[in-house]
């Protein structure tokens, strides 16, 4: 029977399945991430998103503990930095991230940024390969990576389940999302609700809200939803953890998600992943 209480799964390359609506925990501190981890799972979230860079896998960790939620209903994604772009170094930097976390393998594992100049994200991927072939990680992928940096990983033979990028109505993405559908990589988005201040009091999304009867970001998270996106908004607010995760029980026009994403105004003002990484 599927709990209608949690998040619908989406089905994985490799196998997984990831719940549509995850709780992301930068800029937490470790005793932050605790505590919000802890809520967010009392909620209902199943999917919780942390990275080397954070500075928080011991506070997630033990929020995942604290929540008394068995680890094998918990998706826990994490990534590494550049320093770990080698075959060993991505096997180093699970190791490292699972000691941190307290588990004995991570959902998913992702290369956080693929600093192309360093030219070694390919073989960071060949240790993810190995992880995955031996059940350290159920899932493996990218974050900010660009469909010029993915191509090479697929002509290597090694599949991406997910890129995860910044992606909202007002950064729709759709070049590097359509090739992310034509190979069966499943695009996650990170600021789902982007730059909060401008678009959650976008008119058309506040009328929205209004006819729903829904807050702004209900909205906006609906709208990836009906899009098959993964999305990870972060809150500390346990009201407000509650109303990002409460958007499974309405649905936004085909019309009106188009009217959503026509609030694009393409890419300018994203980080270069050509350029910034770390």
């Amino acid at each position: 029977m599927t709990d209608t209480s949690l998040a619908p799964l989406v089905p994985l390359h490799n196998g997984a399945a990831i719940p549509q609506i995850g709780f992301g925990t930068w800029p937490l501190n470790d005793q932050e991430a605790a505590d919000a981890v802890a809520a967010a799972l009392s909620i209902g979230y199943r999917l919780i998103d942390t990275a080397e860079n954070y500075r928080n896998e011991r506070g997630v960790g033990e929020g995942i503990r604290r929540s008394g939620i068995d680890r094998s209903e918990v998706f826990i994604t994490t990534k590494f930095n550049k320093e770990w772009h080698s075959r060993q170094g991505a096997v180093e930097a699970w190791r490292n991230s699972a000691d941190k976390l307290g588990v004995d393998y991570i959902d998913l594992l992702l290369v956080h940024w693929p600093n192309p100049s360093q030219g070694t994200f390919g073989d960071a991927f060949q240790g993810l390969a190995e992880l995955l072939a031996d059940g350290r990680v159920r899932a493996i992928g990218a974050s900010n990576f660009k469909i010029h940096h993915l191509q090479p990983l697929l002509d290597a033979g090694v599949h991406p389940d997910v890129n995860q990028i910044q992606l909202d109505p007002r950064h729709t993405r759709e070049a590097v999302r359509d090739f992310h559908r034509t190979h069966n990589i499943v695009t996650e988005s990170w600021s789902p609700l982007g730059n909060a201040s401008e678009l959650l009091r976008d008119p058309l999304i506040t009328t929205l809200a209004g006819q729903y009867e829904r807050t702004p970001a209900q909205i906006v998270l609906r709208w990836h939803v009906q899009q098959g996106l993964v999305a990870i908004p972060k809150s500390i607010a346990p009201e407000r953890m509650a109303e990002n995760f409460a958007v499974f029980d309405f649905a936004l026009t085909e019309d009106e998600v188009q009217q959503v994403s026509a609030l694009n105004i393409g890419e300018h003002d994203i980080a270069d992943s050509d350029e910034f990484g770390h």
